[in-house]
């Protein structure tokens, strides 16, 4: 039978480590007050980088929400646009996509910034202006398509409730009965139904109309010019093969975009602003804290069992076993304290979406980034930590 050394060296490892669990786990809960530091320490370290993740992650979601309920297989975007509403483009060029084969509908979409008037204190306050032809609904928002007969109305909106409150109280207003009407871009407007959508940290809400009303508001030439193209493809349609047909046929000015590309451009314009910078930094400043805490917990532990660690050698550890004990002492650590810290942070998350009326929840991947930033975090410390092992020696005990 053929052997292999290597791994069984790696098997031997791992027994060996299995045995020291038990010495690190009587280390850290010799003094119970330090593991409590410790752990608080780690846990503030988790909650500053869920929260610069959270924080980011507000500025992604609310900036990216429109693009996830889109009604599409494909979209038509200006080249030079960074960001949706950024660029437009003419008509033209979607009726150019519809006459296609493989495509089903090709609808336009308008999205605008506006000022709207709080009908309670009269401050006007920024919004974004959502529309399209009520005949071809570009959303997949069942509150909205359920009230397109409004918005076919003169100079009438559909009002998002998760809005931020400086825009008044109109979602409890309308709730109770009341006629509400205000002005938008300087024209006067009335709130005909209610949806859920979210605000964004650069629109404090969503007003969503007809395009008839969209010319009201912005002029007659505004209806050639569209923001977005949603394109709906046959069953039949291959996605890659229509997308590059696409592209093939239309102006070097149009992108052919699909919906995962469309949000990457929209993510990457505001991971690139003060913003975004900020949240990154963010998080590794609380990395970096967290980092500092571990290495001051795991040093003082290793000196202060200078000592024994010293006994250990004499009795036969090696060096590898003795790093061993020292960083399964950071691996408990970091599951220990990452525990209480992601805890706090759901409710913080939760705290947040509540006053910002941003959707803000916990997502697996941020979970199981922080994780390992946590578990890398007190990796590192517990490598530098273990330096101070070397002055361990035997002769100094005995």
């Amino acid at each position: 039978m053929m052997k292999f050394p290597f791994s069984k060296r790696l098997t031997n490892q791992l027994h060996h480590w299995s045995q020291e669990i038990p010495v690190s786990v009587a280390q850290l809960s010799h003094q119970k007050a330090r593991l409590a530091v410790a752990l608080a320490g780690i846990s503030f370290a988790n909650i500053l980088i869920f929260m610069q993740l959270g924080f980011k992650s507000i500025l992604f979601d609310g900036a990216t929400q429109i693009h996830e309920h889109l009604r599409g297989d494909l979209f038509l975007i200006s080249r030079y646009a960074k960001y949706l509403g950024d660029e437009s483009f003419s008509r033209r060029h979607l009726y150019q996509a519809a006459s296609e084969p493989e495509i089903q509908s090709a609808s336009p979409f308008y999205y605008a910034p506006s000022k709207w008037r709080n009908p309670y204190n009269k401050k006007t306050v920024d919004v974004a202006v959502i529309a399209f032809n009520p005949v071809q609904p570009v959303l997949d928002l069942p509150e909205v398509n359920h009230q397109l007969e409004q918005i076919k109305l003169p100079d009438t909106v559909l009002f998002d409730r998760k809005s931020q409150a400086t825009l008044g109280p109109i979602a409890e207003w309308f709730m109770d009965g009341k006629i509400i009407k205000t002005e938008t871009g300087d024209r006067k407007i009335a709130v005909g139904g209610i949806f859920t959508l979210g605000s964004t940290l650069f629109r404090s809400g969503h007003v969503i109309t007809s395009d008839w009303n969209y010319i009201r508001l912005y002029g007659q030439d505004s209806i050639e010019e569209i923001q977005l193209g949603v394109i709906v493809l046959s069953p039949s349609a291959d996605l890659s093969i229509t997308q590059a047909r696409l592209q093939t046929i239309l102006p070097d000015d149009i992108q052919v975009m699909t919906r995962p590309e469309l949000i990457a451009l929209e993510e990457a314009h505001w991971a690139q602003e003060p913003s975004g910078v900020v949240f990154n930094f963010g998080a590794v400043m609380g990395f970096i804290v967290g980092l500092v805490i571990v290495y001051q917990v795991l040093y003082s532990d290793v000196n202060d069992h200078l000592a024994e660690y010293a006994t250990l050698k004499a009795i036969g550890y090696s060096g590898g076993q003795l790093l061993a004990v020292i960083f399964q002492e950071a691996l408990i650590l970091a599951i220990l304290g990452f525990i209480p810290g992601y805890g706090l942070s759901v409710g913080m998350y939760a705290l947040l979406s509540h006053l910002t009326r941003i959707p803000l929840a916990m997502r697996s991947h941020v979970a199981i980034n922080v994780f390992i930033l946590t578990i890398l975090m007190c990796l590192i410390s517990g490598a530098i930590a273990a330096q101070k092992l070397r002055s361990a020696d035997p002769a100094d005990v005995f």
